[in-house]
This record gives C-alpha cells, structure tokens and sequence, in this order.
C-alpha cells in the first residue's frame, strides 16, 4: 500500500465536486490540536512526511484528503487550540461539522486522544456527537511510548470509562514505534469489509 496526499480543501461548498472523482470510502481522523493526527497519519502510511508535523498546536487548518488504496483519509482540522483567532477557531468548527454533515462517503471516524491525559470536554463532546449522530467511531490513543506498559493499561481503562466506552473501542497507539497500527488497519479492514457487503 502506498498512501498519497490528493489535495486540501477549504470550502465545503465544493467538497462534493472535489472528492466525487474519487468515489472512495472516507475515513476520517478527529482529535485536538497537538494530539499527534499528523504523526498518527504519517505512521499509517509509513511514510515520514506525507502529514505535515509542527510542534505549533493548530497547523490542521483545512480537510486534507490522502489517497490510502481502498479508502481516503480525511484528515479535519484540531479543535481546541485556544491561541488562534475566534474567527479562526469557528471557521475551523464550522469545517468540521460541516464535513460531518455533507459527506456521504464517511464510514468510520478515528477520533484521537492522548492516552497521558483524561479526555478533555471537547473530546467527551466529539465522541457524545459521534456516538448521538449514530456515526460510527474507534477511539485512538496516541503517545502511548511515553507511558510504561502497566502505565498504558491504566490508562486505556481510564480512557473508556471518562468516554463511557467499552476497553474494546479504544486501540492504544505510539508514531514512535508503531504500537497498535495493525490493530487500527483490522478495523479499518473489518468496517470496509461491512461497508461492501452493505
């Protein structure tokens, strides 16, 4: 598999016209500023640079589209980051929800979190959404090669409970040393199996 960036979009109002050439399922990744969506990305992949990683929380500012073979990665911008501009942050939001609302190829959301700290309100709040919208979702927890192994079972069931989510729908990931990628790829091949056999 070689995964590719296809293209940034900026306007919703033409996120139908950009992504209908493609005809793929979606896939899409959520979480906070500086929660690693890039890094997480680039591990999937294999592949370095292909999301674009800052140390600057905020640099996701538009829907970044990435070709992975049977479906594309929708990469949304952060939430969260509390130094950009009021404009900045609700154009951002109003990315988001718009995405949520207008695709018609979104099959599953990878909704990230940093397994080091509780979830935040606005994680609750994505996962209330995704969970109340009967969007189907996996939680990520990322930066797990910062925590020992006892350390990161812990907080994987910390995690869950703060999410009111079940052990089995938070996979526990690390960019650095590619902890839980074949977990996440079983899922996304087990939703895209369900999703050709209708």
């Amino acid at each position: 598999m070689t995964a590719e960036f296809i293209k940034s979009v900026a306007d919703l109002r033409t996120y139908e016209a950009d992504v209908a050439a493609i005809g793929k399922p979606e896939i899409a990744v959520a979480g906070r500023s500086n929660v690693g969506k890039s890094s997480f990305i680039n591990m999937l992949a294999m592949r370095k640079g292909l999301a674009k990683t800052s140390s600057t929380p905020g640099r996701t500012r538009l829907l970044n589209l990435f070709d992975f073979g049977s479906f594309v990665l929708v990469d949304l911008p952060g939430y969260g980051y509390a130094k950009a501009p009021k404009s900045e942050i609700r154009r951002w939001s109003e990315l988001t929800d718009g995405y949520f609302g207008a695709s018609t190829r979104l099959v599953h959301t990878l909704a990230l979190v940093d397994i080091r700290h509780e979830p935040s309100e606005l994680d609750k709040r994505m996962v209330s959404y995704l969970y109340d919208s009967g969007k189907p979702f996996t939680v990520i927890a990322t930066k797990a090669d910062k925590l020992s192994k006892a350390a990161c079972g812990r907080a994987k069931a910390a995690v869950a409970s703060a999410l009111r989510i079940g052990r089995e729908d938070v996979i526990v990931t690390s960019a650095a040393d590619r902890t839980g990628r074949d977990e996440v790829f079983s899922r996304i091949n087990a939703v895209l199996d369900a999703f050709r056999r209708g």
